[in-house]
């Protein structure tokens, strides 16, 4: 079900599903409509999760009603870890970064600030930040981390003298 709505170019978890070609996601995004079923089913995942995509435009995020219960289910399934892996590359693949950014700094937002989802917060910081393509916002999303991480000194995704002069 997941790896039909998020194919990548790379083999997942079921090895049976074909990854996809550079000339079909090409084709995908040539096609108004499987965007917008691809959009569809990137929202029907975030509500999974307890999120709500606000803005179709730029990505922007907030949480949904639900959360609280639905991120209890996220804090104690990490095989969901995989799955919003999976969505972040897949969102890359198919010209969405600024998505990217937006669920990436939601993740830090709920892990490392609001303290939320602390099962989710080594995947965010091994996995969800380096989903993101733009070399420029990624910079940005590990000064966030860097920024809210306790203790700092711990921090391990980046230089810290780097960090600290980071603009």
């Amino acid at each position: 079900f997941l790896f039909r709505l998020f194919p990548l170019r790379e083999h997942g978890m079921n090895l049976r599903a074909r990854p996809l070609t550079c000339q079909e996601i090409q084709a995908f995004k040539r096609s108004k409509e499987v965007m917008q079923r691809f959009i569809r089913a990137y929202q029907l995942m975030l509500r999974f999760y307890g999120i709500i995509l606000v803005n179709e435009e730029t990505g922007e995020l907030k949480r949904a009603e639900n959360w609280a219960e639905r991120f209890q289910n996220l804090n104690r399934f990490g095989h969901n870890n995989l799955r919003i892996t999976r969505i972040l590359k897949c969102l890359g693949e198919m010209g969405y970064e600024h998505y990217q950014v937006h669920l990436v700094k939601f993740f830090l937002t709920e892990t490392l600030v609001k303290e939320t989802l602390p099962n989710v917060k080594r995947s965010a910081l091994d996995y969800f930040l380096f989903t993101v393509r733009s070399k420029r916002k990624r910079r940005e999303l590990v000064h966030y981390a860097w920024q809210h991480f306790k203790p700092r000194g711990g921090f391990a995704w980046g230089p810290h003298d780097k960090l600290l002069k980071y603009r």
